[in-house]
């Protein structure tokens, strides 16, 4: 029999089944059991761990629902398979994060199992989730709810099986990360396409503090930017079509008020890239042909999910901040 880790640390908000099947499967997901390896029996468990019979009992049947391990008459538990579970909670499945879910799933092997849950930036709900999750999984990836903090309980979970994606200010060197830049890089990708944007008269930036997770640094870059060029800028909180008209750049942070000004520019026969400019956060394939292509500032998500599942197949260290481009299209 195999050398088995069975001192178990107390974890705060969970029981005792939950520490022994949370060792169990560390072991497995770290190499020290492997496919085959016979597994101790509940006596000789009970006894080493100091855990109840009834306990070790419970433990190994929720292992095997979960098919981690099996067990076979007169031959007593062994481990399944030495397949790995995977926790991902996004923010919500916007038509860009499905982006980088497909790429995610696709640059998988098989043998790799993933929930994928949602927080839809409600606190309360994204711990509940990840305080659920602790010990069923073999790693975490988590896009983050707010941009200036790391919610303590993402500390609970072993930093070298946990990523942090999109919003946050990770400890560099102590947690693994593919982040977003949204200040500095969107001035850049700005300055980049300034000679698009001097050709209209002022540049309106549609953005709610209060209706959106989109971190608010946005706001200070696209003014500085436009005090640096001498363009006219002003932040609406939302889009008020009555005050559309020729001459005018928008650019929005949401795709509803997106939506909302290109129907308005078609109901009144205003050409987009020449009467009105847009620019869109995100790129999203419907962007790329829609009113002959909306001009945007984005990162790549379907190499955010390809950055994330070498994460996860590789166990390797990460901390990156991914570019952000500017893709120039007829919208401008």
């Amino acid at each position: 029999m195999p050398d088995f880790p069975f001192k178990i640390s107390e974890s705060e908000g969970q029981t005792k089944l939950q520490q022994l099947v949370h060792s169990i499967t560390e072991a497995i997901s770290n190499g020290q059991l492997k496919t085959g390896d016979p597994m101790p029996s509940v006596n000789q468990l009970s006894a080493k761990s100091g855990f109840s019979r009834d306990t070790v009992f419970k433990a190994y049947n929720i292992l095997k629902e979960r098919n981690v391990i099996e067990s076979a008459p007169q031959k007593g538990y062994f481990v399944a398979n030495e397949s790995y579970k995977v926790f991902v909670l996004l923010d919500d499945f916007s038509a860009f994060k499905e982006q980088f879910y497909q790429s995610f799933r696709q640059n998988l092997p098989n043998s790799y199992s993933v929930d994928l849950m949602f927080h839809h930036y409600n606190p309360e709900v994204f711990q509940q989730l990840i305080q659920n999750s602790m010990g069923r999984y073999s790693l975490y990836v988590v896009m983050n709810i707010d941009h200036k903090t790391i919610d303590p309980i993402l500390e609970k979970i072993d930093q070298n099986k946990l990523l942090i994606l999109d919003m946050g200010r990770p400890e560099k060197g102590k947690m693994n990360y593919l982040l977003q830049d949204f200040n500095a890089s969107v001035k850049s990708c700005l300055e980049e396409g300034k000679d698009k944007l001097k050709k209209y008269s002022e540049l309106i930036l549609v953005y709610a503090k209060n209706n959106t997770p989109h971190p608010v640094e946005t706001v200070a870059a696209v003014r500085s930017f436009c005090k640096k060029n001498q363009i006219e800028f002003r932040n609406k909180e939302k889009v008020n079509t009555t005050e559309i008209k020729k001459g005018q750049a928008y650019f929005v942070l949401r795709d509803s008020d997106l939506v909302e000004i290109i129907k308005y520019c078609r109901s009144k026969d205003l050409i987009l890239g020449e009467d009105v400019g847009i620019l869109s956060y995100n790129d999203t394939p419907m962007k790329q042909i829609v009113g002959g292509g909306i001009s945007v500032i984005s990162i790549d998500f379907e190499e955010m999910g390809t950055r994330a599942a070498e994460f996860v197949k590789n166990k390797q260290k990460i901390a990156e901040v991914l570019p952000t481009s500017l893709l120039l299209r007829d919208s401008l």
